[in-house]
């Protein structure tokens, strides 16, 4: 696999067959995280090697577009780099629906910058004042005289919200430029000497840690004073020691049928097949607590 991703969309829809639309047995449509396109899409090939009778189709947009889509009963399976709200649970419950959460992989988000740029690591702090809008100038950290031009996710996107609550806590700076896809985030970051974005592990790594050379991944300090972290650190993201790790999911309207498309679909995603794709997409396995509530979910179909 190259560091370099591509993407095949079109109508912004990733076809893997024809475009489902729901409504048959063999038919699965699922839609939401960006970060997650290119990851569950490879999923989706491998399974449909073993389920040629399948029509499956996998679409971004973005987080909250993929949970709206499900609790509008406009999808199967919602991608989602961050957890359901309560509120969104609540609704869904309204409409007849129970959703089920279901764990896909673990992911450093990484903060990125351009290869010529000499900051290569900041604190948890400083990355959230740059986002914020109060630190403006790379010499205010250390870099070169210059403004800090920032890139980020569209509001619709898990992981603006994610990045926004966990890192910046406060409102993003009304100069970032927001960018509808990941892959456009850190197309900005190589084409701009001054930028600076955040981006999923797999979009910036391939599958043996090793970092695109496109871009600088910067290390993270929690505090001042304290190790700075590589998000191509796997242990540190899988023990919360790197500080802006994450688990993104896939979000179910419904305890699927034991026998179902979509069970075979979950029950291959976390065997050692589904796994090997996930660690080969450059995210992270699924800690044990991990993958016991997805063992869990399993095994309570009917």
């Amino acid at each position: 696999m190259t560091t370099m991703r591509k993407m095949i969309v079109l109508s912004s829809c990733l076809f893997l067959s024809a475009c489902a639309t729901k409504g048959n047995d063999n038919e699965i449509v699922i839609q939401g995280s960006d970060t997650e396109v290119q990851l569950v899409s490879a999923l989706v090939e491998a399974f449909s090697t073993l389920h040629p009778e399948a029509h499956m189709s996998v679409a971004g947009g973005g987080s909250a577009v993929g949970i709206a889509a499900l609790i509008n009963g406009e999808t199967d399976i919602a991608n989602s780099s961050r957890q359901m709200k309560a509120e969104e649970i609540a609704i869904a419950k309204e409409k007849g629906k129970n959703p089920q959460e279901y764990i896909l992989a673990r992911d450093g988000l990484s903060v990125i910058v351009h290869p010529s740029n000499t900051v290569t690591t900041l604190t948890l702090a400083q990355v959230g004042e740059i986002y914020a809008g109060k630190i403006t100038n790379w010499k205010e950290v250390g870099g070169t005289d210059g403004p800090i031009v920032l890139y980020g996710r569209q509001s619709t996107s898990g992981t603006f919200g994610f990045f926004r609550d966990t890192v910046v806590q406060a409102d993003y700076a009304a100069s970032m430029r927001q960018m509808e896809g990941t892959e456009a985030v850190v197309d900005g970051v190589t084409a701009d000497t001054q930028g600076i974005g955040y981006a999923g592990i797999g979009y910036v790594a391939d599958q043996d840690g090793n970092p695109r050379g496109d871009v600088t991944i910067l290390t993270i300090a929690s505090t001042e004073g304290a190790e700075a972290i590589s998000p191509l650190n796997q242990e540190a993201v899988m023990t919360g020691k790197y500080p802006i790790f994450r688990r993104i999911y896939q979000y179910l309207p419904d305890l699927p049928a034991k026998d179902s498309l979509i069970a075979e679909l979950l029950a291959f995603e976390s065997s050692e097949e589904g796994l090997t794709i996930v660690q080969n997409q450059g995210f992270y396995p699924l800690t044990v607590e991990d993958a016991a509530i997805n063992t869990a979910i399993l095994d309570s179909l009917r």
